[in-house]
């Protein structure tokens, strides 16, 4: 089933098509159907009025859908959502647990990139202000990229037998072409739209209030990075953002980074090595295919068997062409 749904995703997609996190554990517990009670999980409060909801460590399917990290972040007159997650469900428990904290209106939801373990809950706050949806805030390029591929993760899902498949994914209603800056009341949120990366839309966001730097899926802990946009441009951006001033920094995937700039340094190492190792076959003449039967596997990185040949081939085809 999982070969199914990740196959499904490659030829809508790219090569390297998602953020996974690590070792895969049993089913969720299954989920109420449409408009059902939400579960109200735990949240980490990373300072106050900024809270985290944790992701599982799982590749994103259809029995697994809370691998993301998401959260919200409180001012005195609303709240704004960090990345839906990726079911319905898994953003009515999202709202859940917002709406534990405190019950001011959702003006913003803020998709960090197009990934659907990220972007598949948009459509559970559409009526989280009493019928009013929040303003869907993204990457200039973020509708462009929903476009194209959801079609792909709503089928895939439905092979997979989902008991839940949204209709649509909810596009950005306000697009970030470089920086703008969202008023919470009291609390500005610094929104900055990167060059080709991780993906084509990747966004970060600083709670200037708390220092925490939400990084999307541009920095991974513990697990293997996935690349879905380009190599070069990763490293470049990789090298910019460390130079942003934070506290703290919540990866897409895994622990909240509290050493800041130095919890960046893996995934710089890994794309580094990434690049050397596709530099070294191409100085050989090798071909894809020797390649990638020649690689050794990561092992410091869970999911590397899943992922590592898949980010060859996208580093091989960039690299390739540049040369």
């Amino acid at each position: 089933m999982r070969a199914r749904l990740l196959a499904a995703l490659a030829a809508g997609c790219t090569a390297a098509l998602l953020a996974a996190c690590a070792a895969r554990p049993g089913p969720e517990a299954a989920a109420p159907g449409a408009g059902g009670a939400a579960a109200v999980p735990a949240v980490e409060t990373l300072a106050p009025g900024a809270y985290l909801l944790p992701g599982r460590h799982a590749v994103w399917d259809a029995a697994h859908t809370r691998v993301a990290n998401t959260g919200f972040i409180v001012g005195s007159r609303c709240a704004a959502v960090i990345d839906s997650g990726g079911s319905p469900q898994h953003g009515r428990e999202l709202l859940a647990a917002l709406r534990r904290v405190t019950p001011l209106p959702v003006c913003y939801l803020i998709n960090t990139h197009v990934h659907p373990d990220h972007v598949m809950g948009n459509g559970a706050f559409a009526t989280a202000n009493g019928g009013k949806a929040p303003q869907v805030v993204g990457h200039l390029k973020l509708a462009a990229a929903l476009a194209a591929r959801t079609p792909y993760y709503l089928r895939a899902l439905q092979r997979e037998g989902a008991t839940e498949i949204p209709e649509r994914i909810a596009p950005p209603t306000l697009a970030v072409a470089d920086r703008m800056e969202l008023d919470l009341g009291g609390r500005s949120l610094e929104l900055r739209a990167w060059p080709t990366a991780h993906t084509d839309a990747d966004l970060t966001v600083l709670d200037t209030t708390s220092g925490t730097l939400w990084l999307g899926d541009l920095a991974f802990d513990g697990h293997l990075p996935v690349l879905d946009g380009k190599l070069q441009g990763w490293l470049q951006v990789l090298d910019a953002l460390g130079r942003e001033s934070a506290r703290r920094a919540v990866p897409g995937h895994g622990r909240v980074m509290a050493a800041w700039p130095a919890d960046l340094q893996p995934t710089v190492d890994y794309l580094a090595g990434l690049r050397r190792e596709v530099e070294a076959a191409l100085g050989k003449g090798l071909s894809l295919t020797e390649t990638l039967e020649a690689t050794r596997l990561p092992g410091q990185w869970q999911l590397a068997e899943d992922f590592h040949r898949r980010n060859l081939t996208t580093a091989y085809a960039e690299l390739e062409w540049a040369r």
